[in-house]
């Protein structure tokens, strides 16, 4: 564990010295530059990550959800904050591939979001398969996307989580959220984490978010 947590933390350091910083694209030196959009394709996707990816790119009922590293949601005429102090903990390596890797289509008409995960050797669990935790986030995080963009802002309340099978590190999984009801303040949503094949069930969750009173997530809940 100290190893893999010293290559994090030595990557973090030299990233803005003998390597160029990944989380901004090239730009002229005059100009400011634009934040990555991690849910683009990368060298270190697997090919089955890469194939999922471009099927539902040509499906026209799904749109790719841009992804930073300082705010997840990228809505029409919104840029994304970037101050330089914190970042989102999904996108919080400056190493493609050993991390969270994945993208997000969603689905308006059916209030539905796909996320294509393909978890890195740095979130390993058991020995060659993803954590626990690891997988919760990634659920999470689908399931608050969902809600995003058919609700607006929210919090998660409750999530409930059933692991049927492990997820191989590097392998290419399908997480399945959607939302199931509205009542009020409270979106309810269900979600299934299945290999790239459909052949394997790995997770199936249930989670309960609450949208804010007036005054943004700041407000008392």
């Amino acid at each position: 564990m100290l190893y893999g947590l010293d290559r994090i933390l030595r990557g973090h350091r030299t990233s803005a010295g003998a390597q160029s910083d990944r989380r901004f694209s090239a730009a002229p030196c005059c100009a400011k530059p634009e934040p990555r959009d991690y849910s683009l394709p990368n060298p270190t996707w697997s090919p089955d990550t890469k194939r999922l990816y471009e099927e539902l790119s040509r499906d026209r009922s799904w749109r790719r959800l841009p992804s930073y590293d300082s705010h997840l949601h990228h809505r029409a005429g919104m840029s994304p904050e970037v101050d330089g102090k914190t970042r989102l903990f999904t996108r919080n390596l400056d190493q493609d591939g050993v991390g969270f890797e994945y993208c997000m289509f969603y689905n308006e008409a059916e209030k539905r979001t796909l996320c294509i995960f393909q978890p890195g050797p740095y979130t390993e669990g058991p020995k060659g398969y993803a954590h626990g935790g690891c997988i919760a986030t990634i659920i999470d995080e689908t399931a608050g996307t969902v809600i995003e963009y058919s609700s607006g802002a929210s919090v998660t309340a409750n999530l409930n989580i059933n692991y049927r099978n492990p997820i191989p590190l590097g392998a290419t999984v399908l997480i399945d959220c959607r939302v199931e009801k509205v009542d009020g303040r409270k979106v309810f949503t269900s979600c299934q984490v299945r290999s790239h094949d459909d052949t394997v069930l790995h997770n199936e969750a249930t989670a309960l978010f609450i949208t804010p009173k007036s005054g943004g997530l700041k407000a008392k809940l």
